[in-house]
């Protein structure tokens, strides 16, 4: 398994994004339970609103194949993201 970093940028619907955001939890929540999602958190007030997650995956396909599937994006509360392999040199996360 290689590490993802995937970065959400999130449009700025702010109320279907709260209204969706534990259907969104709970689809992360079960990629925990697979192994395949490492970590995940929004990013703070300071800038646009977005957040980053943490995915063990095969491949940057199979990176997209489980975020097309995440509610936040099959509902366009993603404006954009970004799937970059991610090296673990030091820390908890698994390498």
């Amino acid at each position: 398994m290689t590490n993802y970093m995937v970065e959400y940028t999130y449009t700025d619907d702010a109320a279907s994004r709260d209204a969706i955001r534990p259907e969104h939890r709970a689809y992360l929540d079960s990629l925990v339970g697979t192994g395949q999602m490492l970590a995940y958190g929004r990013f703070g007030e300071d800038g646009p609103a977005g957040a980053l997650l943490l995915v063990a995956a095969a491949s940057a396909a199979e990176v997209e194949s489980l975020l097309a599937e995440d509610p936040f994006v099959k509902n366009g509360i993603v404006g954009s993201h970004r799937v970059r392999e991610w090296i673990n040199t030091w820390g908890a996360v698994p390498r």
